[in-house]
C-alpha cells in the first residue's frame, strides 16, 4: 500500500496482531489517511459502523481547497452509483404498496420505449432493470460518442431521449450481465409516473425522513445549493488540483448527496427494516439470475459477493472528482463508508486496510504472499492483442520496463503475478482478475477476464491485419448514426486512417472521444486508439456503413454519406 509510510504500517500491524482496542486503533487507522493531510489536498472521510453505532468517524483532508475548509463528519458528498441502492429501495417500497410489480413489463409505465421483444428478443421487466440485466445500452457511454461531455449540463430528459432512440439492445434480456445507468434513469421515470412524485420527493417522504437522514438529498439540480458539501477535484501533471464536479441533472442512477452520519442510519435500516419492514434486508439483497440459471453478483442496487471468506454486501461510486465506497458486512453487523473528494484516491486499498484493522482475525489474510514469478521471457510470451469475439472489446498486452501492461477499456494497468499466469492491477478502481491460457487446439493464447460483479469474459489472441495505404482509403468518409445524432468523419493522414472528427446534432465539432488512429484489427475492423472503441465496417461492393461497438455498447449503426461540408 504505497499511501502508507513503514512506519504506520508497522503501526497498523501490532494494532492488529495485539487485538487493539477502539482507542487504541484510531492512530492506526489514521495513518491509512495520512498522506492527504498534508497542506491543500482534497481526502476523504472516513466512517466505520459496528452493531448499530457510529464506532469510528474522522474527516482527512480539504472540503474547499479555495477556503482551506476541512473535511468533517457532517461534510455533503455526492456518492454517485451508491446512490442506486435508494432508487431500488423506492421501487421495493411501490411494490410493497401495491402500486407495480416487479416482474411488469417496462413499457407498462413507459410506453414509448421501443418494442424490442417485436425484434425477436424477449419483453424488459422492471427486475431487469434493478439486476442490469436489461440489455439496454448505457446513456452515460453514449453520451460521449455522441459528443455530449462530462462539463455539459444534462437533464433526464436528455438521457431519456438517447435511450429512446436505440434501435436495438446489447442482448436479450436476461441472457447476460451488463451494468447500465439507463436502467436506474428508467426506474426513477417509473417512480414518478407510478407514485406521482419524482424520485427526490419520494425518496425523501419515504426514505430519508422516516430514518432522520436529515442531511441527505437527490440533486436533480446542477445549480442548487446544498450545505455543507465538498468539492470535487482531480490532480493536475504539475503536482496542483483542478475543479471537477459533475454537472448532470439525471436522477435514479446517482445525484444522491449525503454524510457518513445519514449513511450508518440507513445502514441500520438493513437490520431494523424501519423503512420497509423486517424482510427488506433479504429482499434487496436478493442476487439477480440469468435465463439460463446462472447467479450474478449483483442484487438490487447493491453487489453481493465474498470478501476474504466473508459475506458482503455493498457498492462504488464514482461522479466528477467524487469517489464513494460503502460495505457492509451484514453477520458481522459491521460497515465501512468511505467518501472522498479527489479522483486518483484509491478508495479501495484504504477501504481494506481498515477493514483489517477491525475483523483482521475474523477474515483470510490479504498480506502479500512471496511467489516465482514469470521470467522476462515467460512475461514476453504473453504479450499480443486480444479480442472478445461477443462484444468485439480489445485488450493490447505488452512489456514496458520489464514489466507486463495491459491496455484495458482504454486505461493502461500495471500487472502483477499472481501465479506465472494470473495477474492483478496494481492500481485500478475495481477487482480486475486476469488469467492467461492457451487456446484449445491452437498455438495462440487466450486472456479470461473477471471484472467484479462481471461473469468473466474470454478474449482470444489475434494476428493484427497489416493493410495497405490504397486497401485504407478505402473507409475514408463520413459516416451519421440516427441512434446518436452524430457525423463521424474518418480520413487518411500520413498514411493511417484516422477518426478525424465527431459532430453532434448541435452542428459543432466534439472532442469527447480521441482524434486519432484506427489501427487494423482483422478484416474491416478497426480499433480506436486511446479509446475503448471498435469500428465495423461493412460492403455491398464498396463499404456503405459500420458497425461501432465502444464503451461495452454494441452495434451502434453508422450510414456512410455525402462528404459533410464544415
Amino acid at each position: 500500500m504505497p499511501f502508507i509510510s513503514k512506519m504506520a504500517m508497522i503501526v497498523l500491524l501490532v494494532a492488529i496482531a495485539a487485538g487493539a482496542s477502539q482507542q487504541s486503533l484510531n492512530p492506526a487507522v489514521d495513518a491509512i489517511f495520512a498522506d492527504l493531510t498534508k497542506p491543500g489536498s482534497p481526502g476523504c472521510a472516513l466512517g466505520v459502523y459496528s452493531d448499530g453505532k457510529v464506532v469510528y468517524a474522522k474527516g482527512y483532508g480539504l472540503a474547499n481547497l479555495e477556503e482551506s475548509a476541512p473535511i468533517t463528519t457532517k461534510s455533503v458528498f455526492d456518492i454517485a452509483s451508491v446512490s442506486k441502492q435508494f432508487t431500488a429501495a423506492s421501487i421495493v417500497l411501490l411494490e410493497k404498496q401495491g402500486k407495480l410489480r416487479l416482474d411488469d413489463d417496462i413499457r407498462k409505465y413507459i410506453p414509448e420505449l421501443p418494442d424490442y421483444s417485436s425484434q425477436g428478443g424477449d419483453r424488459i421487466s422492471i427486475l431487469h432493470l434493478l439486476n442490469h440485466t436489461s440489455g439496454l445500452r448505457d446513456y452515460g457511454n453514449l453520451f460521449p460518442m455522441a459528443g455530449i461531455d462530462d462539463d455539459d449540463v444534462t437533464t433526464d430528459d436528455d438521457s431519456l431521449g438517447i435511450i429512446l432512440r436505440q434501435k436495438a439492445l446489447n442482448f436479450t434480456p436476461g441472457s447476460e450481465w451488463q451494468y447500465s445507468g439507463s436502467g436506474y434513469a428508467l426506474l426513477s421515470l417509473i417512480v414518478k409516473r407510478v407514485s406521482g412524485k419524482g424520485l427526490k420527493e419520494f425518496a425523501a417522504e419515504n426514505i430519508f425522513q422516516p430514518l432522520g437522514m436529515t442531511h441527505t438529498q437527490q440533486r436533480d439540480d446542477h445549480t442548487f445549493l446544498i450545505p455543507h458539501r465538498v468539492q470535487a477535484y482531480s490532480p493536475t501533471e504539475n503536482g496542483g488540483y483542478r475543479l471537477n464536479v459533475s454537472y448532470a441533472e439525471e436522477t435514479g442512477d446517482g445525484m444522491v448527496h449525503t454524510t457518513l452520519e445519514d449513511l450508518q442510519k440507513w445502514d441500520e435500516n438493513f437490520y431494523s427494516g424501519k423503512v420497509g419492514g423486517e424482510n427488506f434486508a433479504a429482499e434487496m439483497e436478493e442476487n439477480g439470475k440469468l435465463n439460463d440459471g446462472r447467479i450474478v453478483e449483483y442484487a438490487k442496487g447493491l453487489r453481493i459477493w465474498t470478501y476474504n471468506g466473508l459475506r458482503a454486501v455493498g457498492h462504488t461510486g464514482g461522479s466528477g472528482g467524487y469517489r464513494a465506497y460503502y460495505i457492509r458486512f451484514p453477520l458481522q453487523h459491521f460497515s465501512v463508508a468511505c467518501l472522498c473528494n479527489l479522483e486518483n484516491v484509491n478508495r479501495r486499498k484504504r477501504v481494506a486496510a481498515v477493514i483489517d484493522a477491525y475483523l483482521g482475525g475474523r477474515i483470510g489474510r490479504t498480506d502479500d504472499v512471496a511467489i516465482h514469478g514469470p521470467t522476462t521471457k515467460q512475461l514476453e510470451s504473453l504479450t499480443g492483442t486480444y479480442q472478445d469475439a461477443k462484444t468485439r472489446e480489445v485488450c493490447r498486452v505488452a512489456m514496458r520496463d520489464n514489466k507486463l501492461w495491459v491496455d484495458f477499456e482504454g486505461v493502461p494497468l500495471e500487472l502483477r503475478a499472481l501465479s506465472q499466469t494470473e495477474f492483478e492491477p496494481l492500481e485500478y478502481a475495481f477487482d480486475l482478475h486476469m488469467q492467461f491460457e492457451p487456446q484449445p487446439k491452437k498455438g495462440l493464447r487466450r486472456l479470461i477476464v473477471k471484472k467484479e460483479m462481471e461473469l468473466p469474459a474470454t478474449l482470444e489472441a489475434i494476428d493484427e491485419a497489416k493493410l495497405s495505404e490504397e486497401e485504407l482509403a478505402a473507409y475514408v468518409g463520413d459516416y451519421w448514426s440516427d441512434e446518436l445524432r452524430a457525423n463521424y468523419r474518418v480520413t487518411m493522414r500520413a498514411g493511417k486512417l484516422r477518426l478525424d472528427e465527431l459532430v453532434g446534432a448541435d452542428g459543432i465539432v466534439h472532442h469527447t472521444v480521441p482524434f486519432d488512429e484506427l489501427k487494423p484489427l482483422q478484416k474491416d475492423e478497426f480499433a480506436l486508439t486511446g479509446a475503448p472503441m471498435v469500428f465495423h465496417f461493412i460492403r455491398k461492393g464498396t463499404v456503405t456503413s459500420f458497425v461501432l461497438n465502444g464503451f461495452h455498447e454494441r452495434g451502434i449503426l453508422f450510414m456512410r454519406r455525402e462528404k459533410q461540408r464544415r
